[in-house]
């Protein structure tokens, strides 16, 4: 059956059958809002993917794409050292869509906000051209204040958490039609936010951080001018992994640096501390410096990186 055979209400009693309310929510779906508790300061983040855009459906499951609209929100709010909560899911689809795939894709928005530890508590459904999914996380603070963009200081040490270069190496082997290496590919279809990571690194104090999404470089781009620093990152500290080797080899030869360097997608978390504090399961590639009038924000063994540095919408 498709979307337009089955309904929109009972769609919605498909999909919000079993999702129980826990001792953060106290109200879930069902009502024209969610009630959610919360300690400490409210944390809110959106993303939206669109399809063609985000992802494919001949390239991913609906489970798949179901996973990572969870994960790309959530990651935000680990990304500012809160504790991910809840989330809300705003789904737009097509009437002719098959019910089964609506269903998948929520299974799989179901199993990520497991593994992220939320609470899925409502959204909505409606009908449009293409299938897109806009998901919006709450998180909290607690006693702590959040870790900022604009925190990072000349002397502090910039650090990494999560794998990087992955899915930009995925994504460059499906746009080619094929299928391998399939650790890129799935890194392309289901991001693995390292969750937990944002709350140790704001226990360590950590002084700035950011959700990698756009690219290593472009978004500590966006700490190092909120920060009004210079970030200079050390290449030779960033592992670059056998299959994104590969992939550039079948690429005529690309530079496999780019996947991690600019790549986006993967979801790591990136963060600045003061020397001494960094955690023990970060890994440390880089240095804050004073800013210097004239030259990028970031560099990359003290000097500005050929080309693009991530991912823009617009460009």
């Amino acid at each position: 059956m498709t979307l337009g055979e089955t309904g929109e209400f009972a769609l919605i009693a498909q999909l919000t059958a079993g999702l129980a309310a826990d001792d953060r929510v106290r109200l879930g779906p069902g009502d024209d809002g969610a009630v959610v508790r919360l300690r400490g300061d409210l944390v809110v983040s959106t993303d939206a993917l669109v399809e063609g855009v985000h992802f494919r459906r001949n390239w991913s499951s609906a489970e798949q794409i179901g996973r990572k609209a969870v994960a790309v929100n959530v990651a935000d709010i680990e990304a500012m050292g809160a504790r991910p909560v809840a989330v809300v899911v705003a789904f737009c689809a097509p009437a002719d869509l098959p019910a089964q795939w609506a269903r998948d894709c929520h299974a799989g928005m179901r199993e990520e906000a497991a593994r992220a530890g939320v609470a899925l508590v409502g959204g909505d459904i409606t009908r449009s051209r293409d299938v897109t999914l806009t998901v919006t996380a709450l998180g909290e603070t607690g006693d702590r204040a959040p870790v900022l963009r604009s925190g990072a200081r000349p002397g502090d040490v910039v650090a990494l958490r999560g794998r990087i270069g992955w899915a930009a190496a995925g994504l460059a082997v499906l746009q080619r039609g094929f299928r391998s290496p399939r650790a890129c590919v799935a890194a392309q279809q289901t991001p693995e936010p390292p969750y937990g990571a944002g709350i140790q690194a704001a226990e360590a104090g950590a002084t700035a951080m950011i959700d990698v999404s756009d690219g290593l470089l472009a978004d500590l781009g966006h700490i190092a001018e909120a920060s009004g620093v210079r970030i200079d990152v050390r290449a030779d500290t960033i592992e670059v992994p056998d299959p994104l080797f590969a992939v550039a080899a079948a690429l005529g030869g690309a530079d496999p640096r780019t996947f991690v360097l600019t790549g986006g997608e993967d979801h790591a978390l990136a963060a600045t501390f003061p020397p001494g504090a960094v955690p023990a399961d970060w890994v440390e590639i880089g240095v804050v410096l004073p800013a210097e009038s004239g030259t990028v924000a970031v560099t990359v063994d003290g000097a500005a990186w050929e080309g693009s540095q991530g991912w823009d919408h617009y460009a």
